[in-house]
């Protein structure tokens, strides 16, 4: 089993920083495409951002493209989602997943973190 942990979450303010870690263990590999999603409240689970296995493809959803950035460490199997001047729609449990990248650009990969909850107030 692979297990993914996500932390860094919190209570921030509009226009605020923060963070998101992701922490994998088990029988990882670093050939995973690694991402995060999110789901807010009374709304269905969307795609923020995709990173292949070395780290250099990168892909972001339009609502967050220019504001987020996600990274990985291979050697530390951490992923990373940098989120700048954050707004109050992007308040949602973020979750963290793992898989091939045919696995996540469908939606559908094979692991997922518990989340960790971020909230945005205006």
């Amino acid at each position: 089993q692979v297990q993914l942990v996500e932390s860094g979450g919190g209570l921030v303010q509009a226009g605020d920083s923060l963070r998101l870690s992701c922490t994998a263990s088990g029988r990882t590999s670093s050939s995973y495409a690694m991402g995060w999603f999110r789901q807010a409240p009374g709304k269905e689970r969307e795609v923020v951002a995709y990173i292949n296995w070395s780290g250099g493809d990168t892909a972001y959803a339009n609502s967050v493209k220019g504001r987020f950035t996600i990274s990985r460490d291979n050697a530390k199997l951490l992923v990373y989602l940098q989120m700048n001047n954050l707004k109050p729609d992007g308040t949602a449990v973020y979750y963290c997943a793992a898989d091939s990248p045919i696995a996540l650009i469908t939606g559908q990969p094979g692991y997922w973190g518990q989340g960790t909850q971020v909230t945005v107030s205006s």
